[in-house]
């Protein structure tokens, strides 16, 4: 179990739109805070992941919990 293993398992849960103007929104449900906007899903996409990473670090920093991912539970680690 690792933190590649959980941030693969949340972009797979990972919900995309188009918005009225062309762009696309993203946002990982459970994960709250955790969204991103970009001109392609590629770039959107991209930036979720960062986003997730910085909240992830956040969280972690703070002794705050995250969400169970596909069975993953990071907060039984200790750190």
């Amino acid at each position: 179990m690792t933190l590649s293993s959980y941030i693969k398992a949340a972009m797979r849960q990972a919900k995309f739109e188009m918005l009225p103007d062309g762009s696309i929104y993203g946002h990982i449900e459970g994960f709250e805070g955790v969204w991103a906007s970009a001109r392609t899903i590629t770039a959107c996409r991209r930036e979720l992941q960062e986003v997730l990473e910085e909240w992830m670090l956040f969280r972690l920093k703070h002794n705050l919990p995250l969400p169970i991912v596909a069975e993953i539970d990071l907060n039984k680690i200790a750190v």
